[in-house]
């Protein structure tokens, strides 16, 4: 007992009986009605299983990485192609609350449109005033129109007083061939000049590093899964290590002088079993080397792929949750892009919100205080292991191709995320990955953002003797921004959108439902839906159409006003010589109401792009 007369141990619920996973699976069982568990399991797109329902991994311990207790670097995004304004935009971050700057390059894997020109000049106006020995400060850089040497010369240009705190490079050849598709060499032949480039930095003592960067975002945003990130990024670094090995750099010093970069998106649980799944496999490659395996820097970056530029405001959301995964998953630096980033260069309000982001996180949530939260669960240890397992084994597929660069030109690992790529696009084309704000729950007069009205940086000419295919950078959204961007063409020219009729039959209570899911299926392409009543008799109906001034037209009801009344409805209109639709599946009357007029189906796991691209051609926008 305790001195306030208390048990010492109290449990909750203690006079319960402890609950088993047997006991769960009856009632599982008792509630699918006779439904598969399988129905339950879902896979990502690596074909990991991932359980409804984990016990506790009791003997987990936390994986080495950022210290614990130590927050992650903040990292405020550097873009501006104006180098002076580029330095007030970083002073007013820094000032802030930024712990340091990610300075993107144009023509860098993540510059996504713009840059600062990548000159001694452009970087030291750019960083003009700023304290670089009491910040961390990480480039992206296109390798092909940036020096190495430009760092060096910066050091020069500026008189540096005092040693960098953290200065990483980030040289990445095989991601610039990657994303471009062309090289002036072979990687076989470039990589001598890479690693000399590096033991030259190094050999700069106020230059620390590390220098070059294995970066997956490449995969990432090109639509890629979680384990073709995982092994393309394994590949990179050990052909790097490589490299700087054959110039006589020892293998501790090689591993060193390189750091992941990765993205995060909003899928929280891989995000995290993805950073965690990193550490693991590199300290294997490490081992092999005949190294001990050193906790190695891993930089996190919200992920392009996500962000959607109709109803932007959502992709706060997105990155709310992928900073989260970050920084649970032990990210050493994080950088937040703005949730404008798609329609444009972000004002400073953009900024300011992706900053607060990561401050609110880290000093109101207190993320960072824990090592390794994710340690434990049953969950996210079984999902690092799957990840584990099937990133090593394409590691080893593109390994035993020649390395990555090998892979890279022969069109390996493209052919690989092409797959991918396609699946997630069938699956935001029917929905079963819904986009809030473009394909799901979409609003159609939404007022634009604000950007910054500088126009992107052109892509730089690329002289090339070895060409192959290049990994595309996607959104997942544009076709649906696609069409609604027509859609506000059409408005600008007539001052009207194009629109459906919603025929709706019989009660609220039968059409609200299935009118709501036209509604927003509709509007996801910039199709606006008109709203309408139940109708006394035909004749009222195709009034009622005719008065709309729409050319489409979609019933909406329960099953059961449709085996009684859609047929004749789909006649009425139909005379009319609209595109007639049909809210639902046709099921055992789908013959019928074809012949009646309807010609198609709009349901819950439909092709809904294909359709409304097919809606696009009726109303005849280009």
């Amino acid at each position: 007992m305790t001195r306030d007369g208390l048990p010492e141990i109290f449990p909750l619920a203690a006079e319960f009986p402890a609950a088993t996973r047997e006991d769960w699976l009856k009632l599982v069982t008792a509630a699918l009605k006779g439904a598969p568990f399988e129905k339950l399991v879902s896979r990502s797109y690596d074909d990991l299983r991932i359980e409804p329902l984990y016990p506790r991994d009791a003997e987990a311990e936390p994986l080495p990485g950022r210290a614990p207790g130590r927050p992650w670097q903040v990292l405020a995004r550097v873009d501006h192609p104006d180098a002076r304004t580029a330095n007030a935009e970083a002073r007013h971050e820094i000032a802030n609350g930024a712990t340091g700057l990610s300075i993107a390059f144009a023509g860098a894997i993540g510059s996504y449109g713009y840059g600062i020109k990548p000159s001694p000049d452009a970087l030291a106006r750019a960083l003009d005033k700023i304290d670089t020995s009491a910040l961390a400060i990480e480039f992206d850089y296109d390798w092909q129109d940036a020096d190495p040497r430009l760092l060096t010369d910066l050091v020069d240009h500026k008189s540096l007083a005092s040693p960098v705190r953290a200065f990483r490079l980030g040289l990445d050849p095989l991601g610039t061939m990657a994303i471009t598709g062309k090289s002036l060499l072979s990687w076989a032949a470039l990589a001598p000049s890479f690693a000399l480039s590096i033991t030259a930095l190094k050999d700069r003592k106020k230059l620390r590093g590390p220098f070059a960067v294995a970066d997956a975002r490449v995969i990432h945003d090109a639509g890629g899964s979680e384990a073709q990130e995982l092994a393309y990024a394994l590949a990179v670094a050990t052909a790097y290590v490589r490299a700087l090995e054959a110039v006589g750099m020892s293998l501790d010093d090689a591993r060193a002088a390189i750091f992941f970069r990765v993205a995060v998106d909003a899928d929280q649980f891989l995000s995290i079993a993805k950073l965690r799944a990193l550490r693991l496999l590199w300290g294997r490659v490490e081992e092999a080397c005949g190294l001990a395996p050193k906790p190695v820097f891993v930089s996190a970056a919200t992920a392009w792929r996500m962000l959607t530029q109709r109803d932007p405001w959502v992709n706060l959301l997105r990155a709310t949750v992928a900073v989260f995964a970050a920084g649970l998953g032990g990210a050493d630096a994080v950088t937040a892009l703005p949730f404008t980033a798609a329609r444009g260069l972000p004002d400073r309000f953009a900024r300011r919100l992706a900053r607060n982001t990561q401050l609110i996180l880290l000093e109101e949530a207190n993320l960072a205080k824990v090592a390794d939260p994710a340690a434990g669960s049953g969950a996210m240890g079984d999902l690092t292991g799957q990840l584990c397992r099937a990133a090593w084994a394409l590691f080893q597929e593109i390994e035993a191709a020649g390395g990555a660069g090998a892979a890279l030109e022969a069109g390996l690992i493209q052919r690989k995320v092409a797959a991918v790529r396609a699946a997630r696009e069938a699956a935001v084309a029917t929905r079963r990955d819904p986009l809030t704000g473009t394909s799901e729950f979409p609003d159609i007069g939404e007022l634009p953002v604000a950007v910054l009205d500088i126009p992107p940086v052109p892509p730089a000419r690329r002289s090339a003797k070895v060409d192959f295919e290049p990994l595309p950078r996607i959104r997942l959204a544009e076709p649906y921004e696609w069409l609604r961007d027509a859609s506000d063409r059409v408005l600008a020219a007539t001052g009207a959108r194009p629109k459906v009729f919603l025929a709706n039959l019989g009660t609220p209570a039968d059409f609200t439902a299935r009118a709501t899911f036209a509604k927003n299926f509709f509007e996801a392409g910039g199709i606006q839906a008109t709203k309408s009543d139940a109708f006394a008799d035909r004749e009222e109906l195709v009034a009622a159409f005719r008065a709309s001034g729409a050319r489409l037209a979609c019933l909406c009801s329960s099953d059961r006003i449709y085996e009684a009344q859609a047929t004749d409805a789909a006649k009425a209109l139909a005379a009319t010589g609209t595109h007639i639709y049909l809210a639902g599946r046709g099921g055992s009357h789908e013959a019928a109401l074809r012949q009646a007029g309807v010609q198609d189906f709009i349901y819950a796991g439909c092709d809904a792009l294909a359709l409304l691209t097919t809606a696009h051609r009726v109303l005849e926008i280009e």
